[in-house]
């Protein structure tokens, strides 16, 4: 039985080290940054009170114990001295304008109402202070998007003000930017200040890695994961970004820098890969060579400073224009040094395989349609520390085309565009537009061809899984046992907060039925997210920097070891795969949910995901990589329909899902809310069978995302059709309450019934979903070969809380309601009462509420009996309609002491009713 160990301190250690080593410094003037040792600072900006940890939605509720500040961290510092007049002033406003939370599901504002700074604030504080620093905070998250107005993308003039009075007042002013995803960057201009950093969201310790990087324990080492440009209309996705139904990805494989560096430079403020140090590096390529298909680099970085830090080298190639068309600059590699000493040098050994520049040709033009494929011509490879100052150190010369991959045609467009295609003119390149190809094969007559064949029900033979797991039986011959209704539900996943699993996670799936239990298949647990461990029942977790910040590091190794610590803590609560890393594309700046995901650039995404496996990996729990494929927007998520290229597609969208599954032998996926050219993603064959299992090799299982919608082509997409949904080898619709009851009504056995739906494509799907539950930490507690635990060093236990003993006791009778019309239900609040029962036995407790969120929203109240936790209940948005659930509880004593907790604020709480379902006599013992 292994043994496994979580030391907390190291988690912590390597999640701070994360944060430092993600914080990007774009501006550094006057020697205004590391703040130096007795400087007195003005601190600006109520983000320095505010400060946010993540962004928001399922990817941001992580329970924590403390969040660190960066006012904290510098309240830490004991030789650097606070402004404490200036302090004040803030605290006392901040008295009667208070952090607004807003109201339910992505109800937060993106930015929080700032304090007007006067003339005469700022000239005392210039005179009091060495130095100004400026905090602008901005959150964002799932189902919103940003818009390009002020308080979100833009500054506010409030900030702008901010900023222009205090730069004018202090020779040295750092803005420090505490955001999930770039903004606005107007003022950088304008205002000039003398130093810049993104700080991203650091999670809970994103206030001491930041000020790690302000006071110069740590230099700088984070580069930009994107394009900056002067203007979001700069962007060429801004066009066709945030419409309700359809979004044509018109750019195709120009996706941030790769448009920028070919058509646009002078529009660049602070391209790709960008940031500075507070020490200086000389990088030197000794050597480039090519042997057996693999160009190897050998760079010496040396630090020319006079203090220690570290550089990144990154390696782009420019391919030749050819028949198809092609980026100027495309991202093939990178290394990060160790720490470097002033004076010191270390040489990186970079290898980069030539078929990794290889092109998909979607239309056939180069006499190999559906193929990668290399183009006659020279292919420059350049190496530098950004995307604009890595010069030329290698040509490799290839005489005639050469196919590296013959495919087939998949998820190729039915809608007619335009996409972008360079055309040469003196200055280099211009856009131009070609047709995009479109669909030229009957993709259900293919589908009909390959369907996988039927096996009879042979009834129950007494096998077991776990006769499986040791070799007795075959999984056919286990899975031969299980009636359709049984293959029915094991395809529905339960949730959230299944009862089958840890208390308050995202839902189960697997042995989701007493059922399906007697056969020995045990629950598997997921869990958000991609920032941490999510348990709405107010169990803390780690809340981890945010995906942005975590690539901007460009430290594999870093990343592998912080996730490895996340697997530790997913054991530690029976978690068997975190729902992330999430890693779509950020295709444009004012996408809500791009601080969860990594960059704009499909391989760095890649690399960034395939070390957060292989962490997890090493303690033998995984991710489920979401969301595939094209989820680029959350402005009406599950309405949107991609209309995308099959070049870009391969190339750009589902490029990093493939490195994922390659490299990081990834076993777990998630589909998107959307469609892409027509068809609905969680019923899309050609992307969850042709693409994913039968190009790439992926062996495990595809779940839709929570309560999606399927569709077959050509039909309005809704949640009944799991038909669909399993025929494209998605095999879970996650989630419902009750999978056996059939709650949502899908379609699963009356397509079999009919006939369009077979019990072999059932099988299938059972199938995967068997071989995961056999490779989870859950059939390790199956058989008992580990009990789940582990052991934690490090970690001081919370204070356990306490009982307010003072509250009333209110008798119930049978079928009686407790109104809770005055109740908080803000986010993280609970409302604690007690009641008292004429007898013990089963209650069928209901509680009734009504939202005025979007339908998706996910607003979770946790019930605790007697401060052990008993049901959660997640209500979607009701269209201010009056909604009930209802869960059976066990009251054993006439007194309880009940606490509702709500995750999420956003609802109405009208009444508790108490209904007896089943008495109960001590005598029954």
């Amino acid at each position: 039985m292994k043994k496994y160990t979580l030391d907390w301190n190291r988690y912590t250690d390597l999640a701070r080290t994360a944060v430092a080593e993600g914080a990007v410094l774009l501006k550094n003037e006057k020697e205004t940054l590391p703040i130096k040792a007795g400087t007195t600072i003005s601190i600006f900006g109520r983000n320095q009170f505010n400060y946010f940890k993540s962004g928001t939605g399922s990817g941001g509720m992580v329970n924590v114990s403390y969040v660190s500040s960066p006012l904290d961290a510098l309240k830490d510092c004991p030789d650097i001295h606070l402004n404490q007049s200036l302090l004040q002033v803030y605290e006392d406003w901040l008295e009667e304008n208070p952090f607004d939370k807003g109201e339910g599901w992505a109800g937060e504002p993106w930015s929080q109402k700032e304090m007007p700074v006067t003339e005469e604030m700022v000239a005392d504080a210039a005179v009091n202070s060495d130095m100004a620093l400026i905090m602008i905070g901005r959150t964002a998250g799932e189902d919103r998007d940003n818009t390009a107005d002020p308080g979100s993308f833009l500054l506010t003039d409030v900030e702008n003000k901010m900023i222009e009075m205090v730069t004018k007042a202090f020779s040295k002013t750092a803005v420090i930017l505490n955001v999930g995803n770039i903004i606005d960057m107007k003022w950088a201009i304008d205002f000039n200040p003398s130093a810049i950093v993104y700080g991203w969201q650091g999670g809970m310790e994103g206030g001491n890695g930041l000020i790690d990087v302000l006071t110069g324990k740590v230099s700088p080492s984070g580069k930009l994961t994107d394009t900056i440009s002067y203007s979001i209309n700069d962007n060429p996705s801004t066009e066709n970004f945030g419409h309700e139904d359809i979004g044509i990805y018109q750019e195709d494989i120009y996706v941030g820098y790769r448009y920028f560096e070919t058509f646009a430079k002078d529009k660049v403020l602070y391209p790709f890969g960008f940031g500075l140090s507070y020490t200086s590096f000389a990088t030197e390529v000794i050597e480039a060579t090519e042997s057996e298909g693999i160009i190897n680099l050998k760079v010496n970085v040396t630090n020319t400073g006079k203090i220690s830090g570290k550089e990144v080298v990154q390696v782009y190639v420019e391919k030749p224009q050819g028949l198809l068309g092609n980026p100027s600059r495309s991202l093939v590699s990178f290394a990060k040094t160790m720490l470097l000493e002033a004076g010191k040098r270390q040489t990186l050994d970079i290898s980069i395989p030539v078929n990794d520049f290889a092109c998909y040709d979607d239309n056939g033009v180069t006499g190999y349609k559906s193929s990668y494929i290399l183009e006659k011509g020279t292919y420059r490879i350049y190496a530098g520390t950004d995307v604009r100052s890595a010069s030329p150190v290698f040509d490799y010369n290839i005489d005639a085309l050469q196919v590296i991959e013959s495919l087939s045609e998949n998820m190729a467009p039915v809608t007619p565009f335009q996409r972008i295609k360079p055309i040469a003119n003196e200055n280099g390149y211009e856009v131009a537009y070609e047709n995009v190809p479109l669909r030229t094969i009957d993709v259900q007559e293919r589908y009909l061809s390959e369907r996988p064949t039927s096996r009879e029900y042979t009834g129950n033979r007494g096998h077991k899984l776990t006769d499986v797991y040791h070799g007795k039986v075959s999984l056919d011959t286990f899975l031969d046992q299980l009636s359709d209704e049984d293959l029915a539900s094991i395809v529905r996943g339960q949730g959230m907060n299944s009862p089958r699993v840890t208390p308050g996670t995202a839902g189960a799936f697997g042995g989701i039925s007493d059922k399906l239990n007697d056969f020995s298949i045990p629950a598997v647990c997921c869990a958000d997210g991609p920032s941490g461990i999510r348990m709405d029942i107010g169990t803390k977790a780690f809340s981890l920097p945010n995906g942005t910040l975590l690539a901007s590091t460009f430290n594999l190794e870093l990343i592998e070891d912080l996730f490895e610590m996340t697997g530790l803590e997913m054991r530690k609560n029976r978690v068997d795969t975190l729902l992330g890393p999430g890693m779509n594309i950020h295709r444009n700046p004012l996408n809500g949910r791009n601080f969860e995901y990594f960059s704009e650039d499909p391989y760095l995404t890649g690399k960034m995901a395939v070390a957060q496996l292989n962490g997890m990996h090493r303690v033998g729990v995984t991710g489920t990589l979401k969301h595939l494929s094209a989820n680029n927007q959350e402005f009406h998520r599950h309405d949107i329909n991609c209309i995308v290229s099959e070049r870009a597609l391969r190339e750009i969208y589902l490029k990093g899902f493939e490195m994922a599954v390659k490299e990081g032998k990834a076993y777990s996926m998630m589909t998107t809310y959307g469609g892409v050219n027509g068809i609905w993603t969680a019923g899309l064959y050609d992307q969850n069978t042709r693409i994913l299992r039968d190009e790439w090799g992926f062996d495990g299982i595809v779940m839709t995302d929570w309560w999606a919608k399927v569709n077959q082509e050509g039909e309005k997409a809704n949640r009944e059709n799991t038909a669909a949904m399993v025929r494209s080898q998605n095999d879970l619709y996650m989630v419902v309450g009750e999978p056996e009851a059939n709650p949502f009504e899908d379609n699963t056995i009356s397509s079999i019934e009919d006939g369009t739906l077979t019990r072999g494509e059932l099988l299938r799907s059972a199938a995967n979903i068997c071989k995961f539950i056999m490779r989870s930490p859950v059939m390790e507690r199956t058989l008992g070969l580990n009990d789940g635990a582990i052991d934690v060093i490090g970690l001081d236990e919370e204070v356990e809380e306490e009982l307010d003993f003072d509250v009333s006791y209110q008798h119930v009778k049978d079928g009686e309601s407790i109104n809770l019309m005055d109740v908080d239900t803000s986010t993280g609040s609970s409302h604690a009462f007690a009641i008292s029962v004429d007898q013990s036995g089963m209650y069928e407790v209901t509680l009734t509420v009504r939202s005025f969120a979007g339908e998706l929203a996910q607003m979770p109240v946790t019930i605790f009996a007697n401060n052990m936790p008993v049901a959660t209940l997640t209500f979607n948005g009701t269209g201010g309609e009056w909604v009930s659930q209802t869960k059976q509880m066990f009251f054993v004593n006439q007194h309880n002491y009940l606490k509702l907790y709500f995750s999420l604020g956003g609802l109405e709480v009208k009444e508790i009713t108490f209904k007896l379902a089943n008495s109960f006599s001590m005598r029954n013992l």
